[in-house]
């Protein structure tokens, strides 16, 4: 007798997670609240409900990185994916869902699964050990009782407050001539050279400009279970922090003291937007205090404005919302076990990432995890290089460690992905050289097909 696997939510995660299991001949039993206890979100008890949009975003396998995780997943027996494309809706390029027929056929699947026991009601902490093997898939809007066990068990203080999110932009689309690398008074922090920071400069008009268009711009309105929760006066909107004055920003995050512009040493920068590194392969960098609740569309126009961003490329926007996850890159190990408790796995969104189609990843890679290891066997990772292991390495440590570095939750994008290790030739077939959008889609699909090929062997073990 195999013994089942525990999971805790049956969002997408979860039920990802448990179809995982039984695919593999191990028993689940699945708790869900819902009906018996909502969260201020969800409007109903079917599993794997979509409580914003019912997109999962781009299917461009060959050119998006959504796209690859898509094809990742079904490469991998998805029954997210699986049940995304039998309810497609027409949207272009993207594989958007009838959301109803969508939890309907998630919930019929798994329901009426032999390997499946469906137990409903509130896990109001962490699971007792003699559950063994267990996954916690209860999403940004875990619980409250469950949110403060873990709060209590790890000694974190990530859960249940304003996620704020600066942007994140690809250091390739970053104008060099114009923006110039340098440690605010040369600085070496840890691991550091003193050239930690890229440095972009705003003159007096600009910087003038700049903040008009931050307080005039169009921003978000917070949902009603957000309303609550206060923000932190360390991590407030920069549009809030430029209301509060002109000269706050000068002040704050774009002080220009410290800093020498190579390119124009003799004329001092009225203000400056420092950027710094956000992953360890360096190829993302975030906008230091940049958080907000503009709209996205606001946000691109608005950061584009910035000299030597003109062209700037976002792998995420900015954002402040409710959010509940934890520290994964400290609290876990690189097999999602918490520290101290093997005997528990997190997945989806509690974990640290960001999106529909992220949450459901973790839930197949935790799924996988705990049934091999109900069956005594070991499965390993997904090569780092395929847009499941990229993302696993975001959560499980990939991210810039020190004082100043914080664990954000994360959209896959090929930022994460490890550089192609042959030197790339940007030319087309007829021979003629790649500029602009050509170049970076082309660099794109290299690094698309090089993670579909090499997600094979992990997706059919």
């Amino acid at each position: 007798m195999v013994k089942a696997v525990h999971i805790i939510g049956a969002g997408l995660a979860g039920s990802e997670a448990a179809w995982q299991c039984v695919s593999r001949g191990v028993p689940v039993i699945l708790h869900e609240m819902r009906p018996k206890r909502m969260t201020e979100a969800h409007q109903g008890g079917g599993f794997a409900e979509l409580v914003c949009s019912n997109s999962f975003r781009s299917d461009d396998k060959h050119g998006n990185a959504v796209g690859v995780l898509h094809e990742e997943m079904r490469l991998s027996n998805s029954l997210i994916m699986g049940m995304g494309d039998m309810t497609k809706l027409p949207a272009g390029g993207a594989l958007a869902v009838d959301r109803d027929k969508f939890s309907e056929a998630v919930t019929t699947i798994l329901q009426q699964h032999p390997l499946v026991t469906v137990e409903y009601g509130e896990v109001k902490g962490l699971p007792p050990k003699e559950w063994g093997n267990t996954i916690i898939a209860t999403g940004p809007l875990t619980a409250p009782a469950l949110a403060q066990d873990i709060l209590k068990t790890t000694g974190e203080d990530s859960l249940a407050f304003f996620d704020a999110i600066a942007p994140i932009v690809y250091k390739d689309s970053i104008d060099f001539d114009i923006a110039w690398m340098q440690s605010r008074y040369d600085k070496k922090g840890p691991g550091g050279d003193g050239a930690d920071y890229i440095n972009c400069p705003l003159d007096k008009d600009q910087y003038e400009t700049f903040i008009d268009a931050l307080i005039n711009s169009d921003q978000t309105e917070f949902k009603d279970f957000e309303k609550d929760t206060p923000y932190f006066e360390s991590c407030l909107p920069i549009e809030v922090m430029a209301s509060r004055g002109a000269e706050t920003l000068r002040w704050g995050p774009m002080k220009p003291v410290g800093l020498t512009n190579p390119h124009n040493p003799t004329v001092k920068a009225h203000a400056i937007v420092q950027l710094r590194q956000d992953n360890a392969l360096g190829t993302l960098y975030n906008m230091v205090g940049f958080q907000t609740k503009m709209k996205y569309g606001a946000q691109a126009e608005i950061f584009k404005t910035i000299p030597g961003l003109q062209k700037a490329v976002f792998a995420r926007l900015g954002g402040i919302h409710r959010n509940t996850f934890i520290n994964s890159p400290k609290l876990l190990n690189s097999q999602l076990q918490l520290k101290g408790r093997e005997d528990i796995r997190f997945a989806g969104q509690i974990m640290g990432v960001e999106g529909y189609i992220e949450s459901a990843s973790f839930g197949l890679i935790a799924g996988r995890l705990a049934a091999a290891q109900a069956l005594g066997q070991s499965m390993d990772m997904p090569p780092r290089t395929t847009a499941l292991g990229a993302l696993m390495e975001h959560v499980t440590g990939g991210f810039m460690d020190g004082p100043k570095s914080k664990f954000q939750p994360m959209n896959v994008n090929f930022g994460l992905f490890p550089p192609m290790e042959e030197e790339i030739v940007y030319k087309s077939p007829d021979g003629k050289r790649l500029r602009g959008k050509d170049k970076t889609r082309f660099r794109k699909g290299l690094l698309a097909n090089r993670a579909l090929n090499d997600i094979l062997p992990w997706a059919k073990a």
